[in-house]
């Protein structure tokens, strides 16, 4: 697969790519790629789970294999912005009960451990099909309001700006947008409404880690079992919230879904503690990843960050420009429940299909110039990075508030905020395209 590599100082120029990688590319992964990577023009250099640049391979797909099967995953790979909306759409024919299922199947030690340990939490809303889909969803959606988000606004705000102030302390004015700022600013958010001690913060990125790494990676059976571990104490700490609402109450996302149980609304302690299971890790870890890309996107174009910090009105038309050029979430799977077709391509009852988001999101077809990175843009809005259809992401609004308080402190408190000359590298995984670290450097 090809690679471009792109020097950051030069990136104010509008680039065709996205990558900027070392020669060593991304972060180290311990399993052998090398029968991927083997024979990578019969996938037009599409590799499965490599997030370094797969922009060029997404092009050649669409233009010469839209709807391609790849054995290596087991999957039907579709690519064009009309296929994936098709699909999406359609979910009769296109289950999502597969969404959260491991790429890899777990090894028998790492399923023994997870047994054991009364592991059997349940996707929140992403896996699951109508009418349980829809019912939770409904219940969820009343507690996931903007009323609730809106309260968070000035806690998000002042967290934001504290961390901000910690970065900026460094007296060699270096430091990594990432892990400073990024990285705790969603987690507590979604901590703090979930009714859970910030504190925990350490120990909720630990969790979701291992969630990531066990339901899209590409583990060995070895390299599972101290994820599984992590795994089995994330349940039960998720089961023990739901306990303790039923005991206490309180202010918070749980005891009102709890609430709405004891009222009549149908749905049980588990549903409850699946969703927080759930949301836990998607509440932080696509935000996190979002505002890291946000920064190292804008900055990687200067003219757009400079836009931003003189008018910073401008700030959500560049997230969702941000979402459509560079997304969190690539890819997302399916399941055809009979024989249909994609793009006029037969697809059997029972095949895996994945989604590619990032792809989409670039279709010549549906925006100008795609790989250009324009926040003035009149159609970015018609990225789905959020999903589409009943699946659309319940929580875009709370991720594009946090990321936009992000952007507008930054802007204002450090406008001279540059990226460094390291190169940034993104972990290999299936569906998520996240940096491992945004450096970063300023003046005084």
């Amino acid at each position: 697969m090809a690679v471009s590599r792109t020097d950051l100082h030069d990136a104010g120029t509008e680039a065709d790519t996205d990558a900027v990688t070392d020669a060593a590319g991304p972060a180290a992964c311990p399993v052998d790629h090398s029968a991927f990577t083997a024979g990578a023009d019969a996938h037009h250099g599409y590799e499965p789970f490599d997030m370094t640049d797969p922009f060029p391979a997404y092009a050649r797909l669409r233009s010469e294999e839209p709807v391609m099967y790849d054995e290596r995953i087991g999957l039907w790979v579709v690519t064009r912005w009309a296929d994936v909306r098709a699909v999406f759409d359609d979910w009769e024919t296109f289950s999502s009960e597969n969404a959260q299922a491991p790429v890899r199947e777990r090894g028998e030690e790492a399923s023994r451990i997870m047994k054991e340990g009364g592991f059997t939490a349940y996707s929140g809303l992403s896996a699951r099909v109508p009418p349980d889909h829809t019912r939770i969803r409904a219940i969820a959606q009343r507690a996931f309001t903007p009323r609730r988000f809106k309260a968070l606004e000035p806690a998000i705000r002042e967290n934001t700006r504290a961390a901000l102030q910690r970065m900026l302390a460094d007296a060699d004015r270096h430091g990594d947008f990432l892990r400073d700022i990024a990285f705790d600013i969603p987690t507590i958010t979604i901590l703090t409404l979930l009714g859970v001690d910030p504190a925990m913060v350490p120990t909720y990125k630990r969790w979701s880690d291992s969630r990531a790494a066990m339901t899209w990676g590409d583990l060995a059976d070895e390299q599972q079992i101290p994820h599984a571990h992590n795994l089995v104490e994330y349940w039960q700490e998720c089961q023990r919230l739901v306990v303790e609402a039923h005991r206490n109450g309180g202010d918070s996302l749980i005891a009102d879904l709890v609430e709405a149980q004891d009222a009549g609304a149908e749905i049980t302690d588990h549903e409850i503690a699946s969703l927080c299971y759930s949301l836990l890790f998607a509440g932080h870890e696509t935000t996190t990843t979002l505002i890291a890309n946000s920064v190292r996107v804008l900055l990687g174009h200067r003219e757009a960050w400079d836009a931003i910090v003189a008018d910073p009105a401008r700030i959500p038309a560049a997230i969702d420009e941000v979402l459509r050029y560079s997304g969190s979430i690539v890819a997302w799977r399916r399941k055809a429940l009979r024989d249909t077709e994609i793009g006029g391509v037969p697809i059997p009852r029972g095949a895996g299909i994945l989604l590619v988001m990032g792809s989409a999101n670039r279709d010549e077809e549906v925006f100008a110039h795609p790989d250009v990175f324009d926040i003035d843009r009149t159609d970015a809005r018609n990225h789905m990075s959020f999903g589409y259809g009943i699946h659309y992401c319940l929580g875009n609004m709370l991720a594009k508030l946090q990321d936009r308080i992000v952007l507008e402190e930054t802007a204002a408190a450090v406008p001279s905020v540059r990226l460094t000359g390291s190169e940034i590298a993104f972990g290999e995984n299936l569906s998520f395209r996240a940096p491992t670290s945004v450096p970063v450097t300023w003046e005084v």
